[in-house]
């Protein structure tokens, strides 16, 4: 069965405090740009050390490789192990 993306967007990307968060996640990236520009983002992602809801300070962002950003546990007690 196919993946229904529309039901996805309703129930999980629409809601209010996820497309606040996702608005920071893209303002952060706009932020890292113009601090090192395009280039040196380019493969790489921006984290958020102490996480979205910490805001976009430049002592909470770092560029760090893609595949570093996306390997660890998301549950934050797996991470703490």
């Amino acid at each position: 069965m196919p993946r229904n993306y529309r039901k996805e967007y309703d129930r999980y990307q629409g809601r209010p405090d996820q497309i606040k968060k996702r608005a920071m996640r893209n303002k952060a990236r706009k932020l890292m740009e113009k601090k090192h520009g395009k280039a040196k983002l380019k493969g790489k992602d921006v984290d958020h050390k102490r996480g979205v809801s910490a805001g976009n300070s430049p002592s909470n962002l770092r560029v760090i490789s893609a595949s570093d950003n996306r390997s660890f546990p998301r549950d934050r007690k797996a991470r703490k192990k």
